[in-house]
């Protein structure tokens, strides 16, 4: 594509980029490689995520329109692609919630589940799963409520557990997360086709790996739920220090001729922008696409590259940009009420604080599902005069920042990114440019 002028639209050339990103991971551009010949018998499609709308047209579209075809797949509210809006498909598409889980997202787990019963060894179930899956196909194990699982995942996203740590909780307290959906599909083969959202393109993390082994344990699991301070009933306490909420685990007869495939991933996507600034002439630099910790400090590392960079062109030499990857955090503190804000404009924020002004430096940081937290934006930007704006605004950033409120001061700026839902997902997307 042909970017608009960085020297002279650096906004909209950051934007672009952005636009790039998605892109690069559409189930549409990515999913054909990747499909075998229909099987013997039929095939069962299930899956859980916010890309799963668009796998599943993706998917409708691609597979033979007289091979046998059904399913059922959970997507994000409002993550239904438009096209599917008045286009019957063969596989049914549910919405349910996020980042909290919610009682249509139990009653599509529990209908997933039943429809894996008779499954033969003729059959083959493709299983479609993206970032959000833990949280929109919940099935509380026995003994815990719904309710208890809507306050649990409260609890860890503010506790600064990582995406890691989180979904070795969840699969131990879920009835389908953790391998188990596989389990039920067998003896049927299962091929998972994954949009990877996590640092490391780990299939046992992404969504909480419903069809792949766990090789976590649940001894950790209740080590994460101690160290954050999480309230779990008695009889789960029991059940993760006797094992009897154990998962399958690799080498399980289960997972037999079981076939997992990454279609898109993080470090895709940022190659992807990389390409395509140095077809416009600009230097791009990848730090990472796994970067983990806490949002603010992340910050400081890359307002100290753009720093030198912009004073000494080291270690690259402008204009450039710099990109990342990955999943922050950020932690509040228990009985805090935090403001509105997610890990990206928490970044952003605190990367115009470390470059207070800097001349020349500009950025874009933003999920690549449309969402960043549980508002309505992707993200937002930072440029240099983003600190004066602020104050001239009546806010004080550094409070705000300490408040976790990010989303406020770049709305009053007018700086939010809000592109709506992306339907896909590969984390975090950060991009600095240094003129």
């Amino acid at each position: 594509m042909t970017l608009p002028s960085a020297a002279d639209q650096p906004i909209a050339f950051l934007r672009a980029l952005f636009d790039v990103a998605v892109a690069r991971a559409q189930p549409s551009e990515v999913m054909a490689p990747f499909l075998p010949p229909p099987p013997k018998g039929r095939t069962l499609v299930i899956g859980a995520g916010k890309a799963s709308g668009a796998m599943v047209e993706a998917l409708d579209a691609l597979w033979p329109q007289d091979a046998p075809l059904s399913g059922l797949v959970a997507t994000r509210y409002g993550y239904v692609p438009p096209a599917l809006g008045g286009k019957p498909v063969r596989i049914e598409l549910v919405e349910t919630a996020h980042p909290v889980p919610d009682a249509a997202g139990e009653a599509a787990a529990r209908r997933m589940l039943a429809l894996t019963h008779g499954l033969t060894a003729d059959d083959l179930v493709i299983c479609l799963i993206s970032g959000g899956g833990s949280s929109l196909l919940p099935l509380p194990a026995e003994g815990l409520t719904l309710a208890d699982k809507q306050r649990i995942n409260r609890e860890l996203l503010m506790s600064g557990a990582t995406i890691g740590e989180m979904n070795c909780v969840r699969k131990h307290l879920s009835a389908i997360k953790g391998g188990r959906l596989a389990a039920a599909c067998a003896p049927a083969q299962v091929l998972t086709l994954l949009i990877s959202d996590v640092p490391g393109d780990d299939p046992t993390t992404i969504a909480s790996g419903p069809t792949v082994p766990d090789p976590t344990t649940c001894v950790q699991a209740l080590s994460i739920i101690d160290r954050h301070a999480i309230g779990i009933p008695a009889s789960i306490r029991a059940g993760l220090q006797n094992g009897a909420l154990e998962t399958p685990k690799p080498g399980d007869a289960v997972f037999n001729g079981n076939r997992v495939e990454l279609i898109a991933t993080p470090r895709q996507m940022l190659q992807a922008v990389a390409d395509t600034c140095a077809q416009a002439g600009i230097a791009a630099h990848v730090l990472a696409d796994d970067m983990e910790g806490e949002s603010r400090d992340i910050a400081l590392a890359h307002a100290a590259i753009a720093r030198s960079v912009a004073r000494h062109g080291t270690p690259f030499a402008k204009p450039c940009v710099i990109l990342s990857g990955g999943e922050t955090t950020v932690t509040v503190t228990k009985g805090s009420t935090p403001g509105k804000g997610g890990r990206g404009t928490e970044f952003l924020l605190a990367l115009a604080l470390a470059l207070d002004g800097e001349a020349g430096v500009w950025a874009l940081a933003g999920d690549t599902d449309g969402i960043d937290g549980s508002e309505d934006n992707a993200g937002a930007w930072v440029t240099p005069d983003t600190l004066i704006r602020a104050r001239a605004a009546g806010l004080n950033p550094r409070a705000v920042l300490d408040g976790h409120d990010a989303y406020t001061l770049f709305a009053a700026t007018g700086d939010l990114l809000v592109p709506g839902p992306t339907y896909t997902n590969v984390n975090d997307f950060r991009a600095v440019l240094v003129l």
